[in-house]
Order: C-alpha cells, then structure tokens, then sequence
C-alpha cells in the first residue's frame, strides 16, 4: 500500500463502510495463485476468513466491473469458496448504470472522497530494513511496547502514521527477531535486540554539546530551580536521559549531574547565565535534539521532562551504562 496519509484513510474509509473488524489488514503479498497471481487488484483486505478485493478508480466505470467480473469466474473455475471473496469498487463516483451493474453481479460499492490518492498493493517507497530508532518507527513501537499486543491496522490509527509505514516497521521487526506476529497481532519479542539495535543505530552522547557546573549541592533541586526559570524565560528546554528515566522509574539515579536538552540558539546565554566559576557543585551536561522533543513533554515534581517515548530512545541510546534503568523503564512503560 502506497505510503501517503490519505491511503491510511482510504483503509479507513474500506474498514468502516465495509464493516470490518479491527483485525482487517492489507495483505502485502499476492493471494491469488497460478493464472491469477498476474491479474492484480488496487487493495486486498483480509478480515478473519475473508478476503476483499478492491479495485480503486477515480470514476468507476464498465471496463472496471468487467475486470472484477472475469476475475470471480477465475475464481470460480479453481473451485474457490467464493463465499469469503468479495468483491469491490472504492470510486468518487458511480453512475446509476454502473450501480444496477454491480448490484446483478454482487459487487460491492464504495463511495470515497475526492482527495483520496491511489494505492498500489507495493511498499515500493519504504526500505526493506527501516531504522528502530527513526520518528516513525519508534512511534509504532513504543506504542506496542504500550498495548503490549496488538495489530498494525491499530498501531496506524493510534500514532497517525500511514498504514504503510506500521506494516514495514512492523516487518523490519520480524526479521531482526525483535517482534513476533501471531494472525493479525503483533507483540515485542526480545526487549533486549530492540534496545541493542536503538544504541547501535543512535547513540545518546552524539548529541551531546557540552557541560558546566551550575551552584547546586543537589541534582533533583538544581533540575526543580533550572525548570522554573528557564520556563519564565520563555525557552524551550526538557531534562531527558536519567534524569527524567529516575522520575519516571522511581529507579536511584547519581545525584551530581542533570542531563538537559536545548535548542542550540540558547547554549550562549544558558552557560553564560549559569556557569559558576569554581568546579563545584552539579553538572549540566547539554544536549541538542536531533528532532522534536519539546512539543510532548511532561511535569513531574517541578520538573519539566521529555515524554516517557523520549525518555526510553535517550536511555537505550545509552547501551549497557544504563541498561538497568532503561529495563525499569520498559518493564513499567504500559503505565507511564
């Protein structure tokens, strides 16, 4: 399926008018065998034991129910069970001449939008292996480290991601043995190859810019005062690694450093501000985002954190330095 927000929706649009359930997912490869694997369809769905073969047109015409006409006769020379195939035309119009066709050959009609792009039944756009730790695909899987089981159509809908994309993170998964799917759903495997895989491909400290010692004697204080000020001034800025894993985790964490993303337009005046001349005292180690972190962050106890997400790609970035908080943060990851 093409890749493009609006054929998430055409998915969507399929699921809801044709009554499907929350199991219905696009079939990637070809269900039709010997004669039929060259006759395509624009989309094949399956739900359950059914099959829905669907044929996309901007206006559906007679070329369009002939093609869906001759495609059940192959069927039904085969000797299928045509009782769980259906077939469909998702169109943005249909003529009444094409509607009483279709109701005397038991096609099904779908009305669609008229922004809705075309599909292909390809993931031709997205590549074979997709990096665990890129924005999308970490959205797909922390949100099935969250529902702990479910299926990539809900994983989709979910994290507003395109169908496309959920079914290939989802793949890529698979054949690093870090997921598993049984039927329709999909569950994590092996936390411990996904948290390998995020340290190999991001490591958290090539994003760091620099440190100084602030005037605090305590870390959890200093992160309190640095939030309250900083959010006056108006700059966007979260604490991130373990800092916010300790928050979030209850896990003990050193007491002598804080760990503090900024934009990089505010380091002068952050270290200028807040850099104390004598060695003594907290450390600040200075981060600069490598994508958005400042739009979902979170407060706890006075201070202001990346969101849970964040809080677990910046820890498995650390590798095994921090892997047993980065574990407390899995194992308690569905309640954060």
């Amino acid at each position: 399926m093409d890749v493009s927000e609006n054929n998430s929706e055409l998915f969507e649009i399929l699921c809801a008018k044709l009554d499907l359930s929350n199991s219905a997912a696009v079939k990637e490869e070809p269900v039709l065998n010997d004669a039929l694997s060259r006759i395509r369809v624009d989309l094949v769905i399956e739900d359950g034991n059914n099959r829905f073969l669907v044929e996309v047109k901007t206006r559906a015409n007679i070329d369009t129910i002939a093609r869906l006409v001759l495609l059940k006769e192959l069927f039904r020379n085969q000797n299928a069970d045509l009782s769980h195939i259906f077939f469909v035309i998702a169109s943005k119009i249909f003529t009444p001449d094409i509607e009483k066709i279709a109701s005397q050959t038991n096609i099904k009609l779908v009305t669609i939008p008229r922004n809705i792009e075309h599909p292909t039944q390809k993931y031709d756009n997205i590549p074979d292996n997709v990096k665990v730790s890129s924005e999308k695909a970490w959205k797909v899987i922390t949100r099935l480290l969250k529902e702990k089981m479910t299926s990539i159509r809900q994983l989709s809908i979910i994290e507003k991601v395109s169908y496309g994309w959920a079914h290939a993170t989802v793949k890529s998964l698979i054949n690093q043995g870090i997921t598993t799917k049984k039927g329709n759903y999909v569950s994590i495997y092996d936390t411990n190859k996904l948290l390998n895989g995020v340290a190999w491909e991001r490591p958290f400290e090539n994003l760091y810019a620099g440190e100084i010692t602030i005037g605090y004697p305590d870390a959890f204080k200093a992160a309190q005062e640095l939030s309250y000020i900083l959010k006056n001034k108006g700059i966007k800025f979260a604490f991130t690694s373990y800092t916010s894993g300790g928050l979030y985790t209850g896990y003990a964490i050193r007491h002598d450093t804080v760990y503090l993303y900024l934009e990089k337009k505010e380091m002068d005046f952050f270290i200028n501000t807040f850099k104390e001349p004598e060695n003594q005292g907290i450390k600040v180690r200075i981060y600069i985002p490598d994508r958005e972190v400042f739009n979902d962050t979170r407060e706890k106890e006075g201070i202001k954190v990346v969101s849970p997400s964040q809080t677990l790609l910046d820890m498995a970035g650390l590798g095994y330095s921090g892997r047993d908080i980065t574990k407390a943060m899995v194992e308690k990851y569905a309640l954060l």
